[in-house]
């Protein structure tokens, strides 16, 4: 008996594997479909950020709309992939990613415009606001690295993202366009919650951005986004303080106060610096005598912030260091009630209205009434504005039902005082009335001499 000429050995050869390899599956049990679905999904993938890794200026005449909607479409395909994916990503495609993804956001800035200021400080003015042409594609960029980096194992990730990657990171706050800082911001904030490893190395990197930024530039549109990142971190720290993060208040955030564009992230900056003081209220000392020192002179705007900072930091301090702050506060405080300033002011007249900045004043009752009651005299004499004036009132009455026999003892001092000065200028104004008066007279030793000649013959 003969053997067949379709027998299966026959059959087993190596052009029947290939032409077996080639034919669709056919539901055989000894194929895996699964297989084959997710190479399928691995290839789709590749292929879309091959097409995501072609750069784009938006401003090169050569490039044509329709590459960009393809290329924005293909990243939306990469953030639905990433989305519905329920496996981990293999090395090779998380390589691909983030290189993708450095090619996208790795850019030489544009140069600075004359407005960064205004635009920082009003970030829903979409008319000033200085917007990147790039963000259709950048907006997509970054919610993949987003995912990646909330999504897959940081030490899997950490092969990709390094300190060279972080810093180009920080470099980005740069961006003039508020949407790309806010990206920026969340991104930064979940690499620096998830990668512990790197933690030192973040906050050492976002301090020197500040002490460029304070001592020589004191141009960053960034500022308030990495002090509210900050603003997270210090609110995690736990107490006894370390030395570390207090140096970092005396040196870093205390100096901040200075820089005339302070309002731009004043309050970023002022939480930070309450939370210091909620978890060590005696660092409140430190805090009220650095804002002091860099007070500003003639930025009546800095001036109205800095009073209400000044009085939020006065809930939280240590009531033993009541009587060391209450002279040189309420001395500040009534030199900005004495402002031409109304809205500076009427905001450090309303700060007498806080039951916590009372009894630190009450702490030093002795010393600071005879100040306040000065300025207090000086606004209702001098002041133009009658709303100032009318505040002083109020705050009079105040002081007065505190303590009448200190409050009038005050007053008649300060009568005493100009009484006494109206006296040196009357004396002083009869000096020069006697000087002139001598002056004026005909005296012997102006006239001009008469010269005598002696001849020698």
């Amino acid at each position: 008996m003969g053997i067949p000429r379709d027998s299966p050995k026959k059959k087993t050869t190596l052009k029947y594997l290939f032409d077996l390899d080639s034919k669709p599956y056919t539901g055989s049990p000894l194929s895996s479909p699964g297989r084959g679905l997710i190479d399928s999904e691995h290839d789709e993938i590749l292929s879309a950020i091959s097409d995501c890794s072609l750069a784009y200026t938006f401003t090169d005449p050569r490039e044509l709309p329709s590459e960009h909607d393809h290329k924005r479409l293909k990243l939306i395909q990469v953030v639905s992939l990433l989305k519905s994916s329920r496996k981990s990503l293999h090395g090779h495609l998380l390589s691909r990613l983030i290189s993708m993804v450095s090619v996208n956001l790795f850019r030489p800035l544009p140069p600075p415009s004359n407005t960064t200021s205004v635009i920082s400080a009003l970030p829903d003015d979409d008319e000033l606001s200085t917007f990147t042409p790039l963000w259709p594609h950048l907006q997509h960029v970054y919610d993949i690295l987003f995912r990646l980096v909330i999504n897959v194992d940081p030490k899997k990730l950490k092969d990709y993202i390094d300190c060279r990657f972080i810093l180009n990171l920080l470099f980005l706050f740069q961006s003039e366009d508020p949407r790309e800082r806010e990206g920026l911001k969340n991104v930064f904030h979940r690499i620096y919650s998830r990668f512990t490893s790197y933690r030192s190395f973040m906050r050492k990197a976002m301090n020197d951005v500040f002490l460029h930024y304070v001592f020589e530039t004191e141009r960053h549109c960034g500022i308030g986004e990495l002090l509210e990142i900050w603003g997270s971190i210090i609110n995690g720290f736990g107490v006894p303080l370390k030395e570390e993060h207090k140096l970092f208040l005396m040196r870093v955030l205390l100096p901040l106060h200075k820089v005339k564009d302070l309002q731009v992230y004043h309050r970023q900056l002022a939480y930070c610096v309450t939370q210091f003081v909620q978890k060590e209220p005696a660092l409140g000392g430190i805090v009220v005598k650095g804002i002091l020192r860099y007070w500003p002179i003639t930025n009546c705007h800095k001036e109205f912030l800095l009073i209400g900072e000044l009085e939020e930091i006065v809930e939280n301090i240590d009531p033993d260091q009541y009587r060391m702050l209450a002279v040189p506060l309420c001395s500040r405080i009534t030199r900005c009630l004495n402002s031409c300033n109304s809205q500076v002011a009427e905001r450090a007249l309303c700060v007498w209205n806080n039951e916590q900045f009372m009894k630190m004043a009450s702490a030093a009752m002795e010393e600071v009434f005879p100040v306040v009651v000065e300025g207090m005299e000086r606004n209702l004499k001098e002041h133009w504005s009658k709303s100032v004036k009318q505040l002083t009132e109020d705050v009079k009455t105040m002081l007065e039902e505190m303590d009448p026999a200190l409050y009038e003892k005050c007053v008649r001092e300060i009568d005493r005082r100009e009484s006494e000065a109206r006296r040196e200028q009357t004396k002083r104004q009869q000096r020069w009335t006697k000087i002139e008066m001598a002056a004026a007279k005909p005296n012997n030793f102006l006239q001009p001499t008469k010269s005598i000649y002696v001849s020698s013959h």
